[in-house]
């Protein structure tokens, strides 16, 4: 017996985990991307001569991926359990691929080129939300695919890994974006120009790239244990689980697996309805404090606040950076002090930061003093509800419903990030004080409701879920 079936290997664990979050760097690089190209793609459809381009089109075109987010998140249960979690990774690397093609080459061959039309919007539309269906499968997956595989006692932190690909991933489309952009031309008006006729569809196209590396690396990951056990394939299983954890610890795990699939089978509600309420509100909460409002609005949050042209540009670096940094401080944390506790953490900062600014707002005081408080707001969520919600959802349920669970769950939160994201704007013109106070409350009612119903999940096996669950509906 070799010391690798003994122990198991971490580094086989870890390139599995590395190939598994490039699907979170995609999700990153796919719902940005659009950042880039979104007042160019402006400028050319309303060069056309078949329709009037409205802002109301415009804001549809800039969003309709999000479409496809709310499809892909609520079929991943069925694929998830028909294909299996690996085949529904390769699905999801067709969609980016077949995505970033199309949106860089919506003409596809039967269409003029270069010639803005109805039939082109349509046409670049019905690719951003194949595009928006493949990040959709892959929030709710790739979080699973990689609680599955991984041991129990450092199952948060690789879970976590996929809220940071995530961020990376939207750091890497901005850095791509801008050296497409100053690579058209020499002047601000060739530059402009170049944007218009050929620079977003290479900012889409550049998404090709990774989505191919994508899906040539997940042919060559495992399917998970969890899946194999539930198709009967306990040899499979077996194999995959002593690599990662050894011969015996593999023994154990695979026969607390093969009790927990045997005792219920597919039926959602067989826990009871806490824990499917439950995994809906966390995505809720994690929308509705308001996080999305603040990335996608970060540049307009900072002009309102005093700050114009690069001043605001580089307050939005200086955010992204702090992104990255509390994502890691969440990794290195969430499987030593637990879920429960950084959420609270993570709520009590949120409502600090978002009260703060409302009182700001309200006393029409500018400067340094609002970007500490939108940086204590954002660490505050990336050292908590940002990576620890996608922990809880992918581990919290119990084997036999963890899939159509995930698909439920996930697409709650798609649809809570389009309504925040969408009434932003209409409330801002309400009152952004205001605004920043519902965001403020509803970081409070995140934190009464973690503290109320969350359990917590810190160094339980996925197995023991489902005791954990039975005992709740007794």
């Amino acid at each position: 017996m070799t010391s690798t079936q003994t122990t198991g290997s971490r580094v086989y664990l870890f390139s599995i985990v590395l190939v598994a979050v490039i699907g979170g760097l995609l999700f990153g690089y796919d719902t940005a991307v659009i950042s880039g190209a979104e007042q160019a793609l402006d400028y050319f459809f309303r060069t056309a001569t078949d329709f009037t381009y409205t802002s109301w089109l415009h804001g549809f075109t800039a969003s309709s991926a999000l479409i496809g987010c709310v499809i892909g998140g609520a079929i991943s249960g069925v694929l998830a359990s028909r294909l299996g979690r690996k085949r529904s990774l390769v699905t999801a690397a067709v969609l980016f691929f077949v995505s970033a093609v199309g949106s860089w080459w919506p003409e596809s061959g039967i269409l003029p080129y270069g010639e803005a039309s109805l039939p082109l919007l349509v046409s670049f539309n019905f690719y951003r939300i194949i595009g928006g269906i493949g990040v959709g499968l892959a929030s709710a997956v790739c979080p699973m695919y990689i609680a599955e595989i991984s041991p129990a006692k450092i199952r948060g932190t690789l879970v976590s890994c996929n809220q940071f690909a995530i961020i990376f991933g939207m750091l890497v489309v901005y850095f791509v974006n801008y050296l497409i952009r100053n690579n058209l031309g020499e002047t601000t008006e060739a530059i402009q120009t170049a944007m218009v006729e050929i620079g977003w569809r290479r900012m889409f196209f550049s998404e090709a790239f990774p989505a191919g590396a994508f899906l040539l690396l997940i042919l060559l990951v495992p399917e998970t244990p969890r899946f194999l056990v539930l198709r009967g394939n306990d040899t499979k299983a077996f194999a995959v689980l002593e690599r990662i954890n050894g011969t015996a610890e593999a023994q154990t795990i695979l026969d607390e697996i093969r009790a927990s699939v045997h005792e219920k089978r597919e039926r959602l509600f067989a826990y009871g309805s806490a824990v499917i309420v439950i995994g809906v509100l966390l995505s809720f909460f994690q929308q509705a404090i308001g996080i999305n409002v603040v990335l996608y609005y970060a540049p307009r949050i900072f002009e309102n606040m005093g700050a114009t042209g690069d001043a605001s540009m580089l307050q939005t670096v200086v955010m992204g950076i702090v992104n990255i940094l509390f994502t890691v401080v969440a990794i290195f944390t969430v499987d030593r002090v637990g879920r429960k506790l950084l959420l609270i953490i993570g709520s009590t900062g949120m409502m600090i930061g978002m009260a703060a600014l409302a009182a700001l707002s309200f006393s029409d005081s500018i400067g340094i003093v609002a970007l500490i408080f939108i940086i204590l707001y954002t660490a505050s969520f990336m050292m908590s509800w940002g990576p620890i919600c996608w922990v809880l959802i992918s581990e919290i349920f119990p084997n036999t419903i963890r899939s159509q669970a995930v698909a439920i769950a996930v697409a709650a939160q798609w649809i809570s990030n389009f309504l925040i994201s969408a009434t932003f704007p209409s409330l801002s013109v309400w009152s952004v004080g205001g605004t920043y106070c519902i965001y403020a409350l509803m970081s409070f009612l995140s934190a009464l409701f973690v503290w109320k119903m969350v359990p917590e999940t810190k160094g339980k096996t996925l197995e023991e879920m489902s005791a954990l669950w039975r005992g709740s509906v007794r």
